[in-house]
């Protein structure tokens, strides 16, 4: 069952969430953060990146490549292949 942290971060857009992550590992680079703090926000921070991970994915599925005859005129689409 999500918590509602879990849902503030799944509600996220990708540059929110992403801005939120880069905030956070600064945060800890810096090491000003005391441990409790750190370990919580750490833990968001897993949530967030997982979070655009999988936005990331979503948006990788929906970019097609134009499929082109030997002429160069467009024929259709077809999924782009990102690996």
């Amino acid at each position: 069952m999500a918590n509602d942290d879990d849902q503030a971060v799944g509600a996220l857009k990708f540059e929110a969430a992403l801005a939120e992550l880069e905030s956070i590992v600064e945060r800890l680079e810096a090491g000003k953060v005391d441990l409790e703090e750190s370990i919580a926000i750490y833990a968001r921070g897993e949530k967030l990146k997982a979070h655009c991970e999988q936005l990331l994915k979503a948006a990788e599925a929906r970019i097609e490549k134009i499929t082109l005859k030997g002429d160069g005129t467009p024929t259709g689409t077809e999924p782009l292949d990102v690996e």
